[in-house]
């Protein structure tokens, strides 16, 4: 079976951010994670770029605040919305 988008999406950023996988919840954000500053937001969004072969405007990127919100854009994306 293959792993849900909020799945991927958990993995890269528990990966990126060097945190254990049980604190990247869909509440996830920012202010949860002290490692997610902004540098780490760009880079949490190219990783997922690469990822998924998808391109995020700016506008969206602004919006991801939180884990839930990346793997939402992402599922719009990919047309899984």
């Amino acid at each position: 079976m293959r792993p849900t988008v909020l799945e991927q999406v958990r993995d890269v950023a528990a990966d990126l951010f060097a945190v254990p996988l049980a604190e990247i919840t869909p509440e996830a954000s920012p202010d949860t994670i002290e490692q997610w500053d902004s540098m780490q937001h760009l880079n949490l969004i190219l990783e997922l770029e690469m990822t998924f072969g998808v391109k995020f405007t700016p506008k969206e990127q602004l919006e991801m605040l939180s884990i839930g919100a990346v793997a939402a854009a992402v599922e719009r994306k990919l047309g899984h919305v």
